[in-house]
């Protein structure tokens, strides 16, 4: 029997806003892939904050592509079916993906993944770990190799790097890899989260609600030859003196006033550079994090597991953002 023919159990919103309330449990068909896609069973999903962020409207009219949608994108389970085309999987295996933003689809009990955004998941690697990884560990991997220029063998000169808000997603992720180059890493966080930040491999943490962690000062006098900013609102005007003479700051969630410095800093050919940052995601550098994983030099921080059934409760935690690591649902 073809699962195609089978309802499962989705968690969905049919209109704009009404955050954790606005989301409905729904019984669905259980999708068939197409060429070049695999079916999966869903064994855990991560959230982003770009899911509650699109649920209240803040992307439109790009995302999401129609409604009802059925949000959330990364996630790990077992190949159930391949479409057409599929070389790499067969039913059984047991993956990592990133299912297509515009199609959604990850708090549900079976979602659809392209061949490319999927791999495989070795047993070392458990499902949450896997789940948190597509997003929040690419963005970082981004930010620092390409946007900064870090290479995580460890070869090159010494980089002097702030994460901001490096408890979070991206922020604890950025924080590991950032060690495996030639950095000297100055985190910020909040004053719970220090132990944490600093067992994760930072040289140096900040409080950030203290005086010179609301200024970025480095303790040890370091300027910054780039920025991995995770939070949000910080002023350029702050960035600005504790950067290297071509320091960069590289903003993962650009708004309209990054923008605009950003479009300043090139016209007046400043040394200093805001760079906003637009994940590529691409399946071999989500095949090298999993491989970090499996190899105990990369770890996910699960904040919290929720059931599918208490979605609502993920998504709340996700609005609220103060979580450590990556808040994960569970089918």
């Amino acid at each position: 029997m073809r699962m195609a023919s089978k309802l499962m159990h989705a968690v969905w919103y049919e209109s704009y806003g009404g955050g954790p309330a606005g989301l409905k449990h729904v019984e669905v068909p259980v999708p068939a892939p197409n060429k070049d896609e695999v079916l999966l069973k869903l064994e855990a999903t991560s959230l982003n904050p770009v899911e509650w962020k699109t649920q209240k409207g803040m992307l439109r009219p790009i995302f999401p592509r129609k409604l009802p949608f059925i949000p959330a994108t990364d996630v790990a389970g077992e190949v159930m079916e391949v479409g057409l085309g599929v070389r790499s999987f067969k039913a059984g295996d047991k993956v990592v993906a990133m299912l297509h933003y515009l199609n959604g689809g990850g708090l549900a009990e079976y979602g659809i993944a392209k061949e490319n955004l999927t791999v495989p998941r070795p047993p070392e690697v458990s499902a949450a770990e896997g789940a948190g990884l597509p997003i929040a560990a690419l963005t970082a991997h981004q930010a620092l190799t390409q946007a900064a220029g870090v290479k995580l063998d460890g070869s090159g000169s010494q980089k002097n790097i702030l994460i901001t808000a490096a408890s979070g997603g991206v922020g604890h992720y950025a924080v590991q890899l950032a060690k495996l180059g030639n950095t000297h890493v100055t985190a910020t966080c909040g004053a719970r989260n220090i132990d944490l930040v600093k067992s994760l491999g930072a040289d140096e943490v900040l409080d950030y609600k203290t005086p010179d962690g609301a200024v970025l000062k480095s303790p040890s006098g370091q300027k910054y030859d780039a920025v991995i900013h995770c939070a949000t609102g910080i002023p350029w005007s702050t960035f600005e003196p504790n950067l290297s003479a071509n320091g960069k700051v590289i903003d993962i969630t650009p708004g309209v006033s990054a923008m605009w410095t950003f479009a300043l800093k090139k016209l007046t050919f400043s040394k200093k550079q805001l760079v906003p940052l637009l994940l590529i995601p691409k399946g071999r550098n989500l095949e090298y994090l999993v491989k970090l994983v499996s190899e105990g030099k990369l770890k996910t921080v699960v904040d919290s597991k929720h059931p599918l059934s208490k979605a609502e409760d993920a998504w709340a935690k996700s609005i609220d953002g103060h979580a450590t690591g990556k808040i994960i649902v569970e089918p």
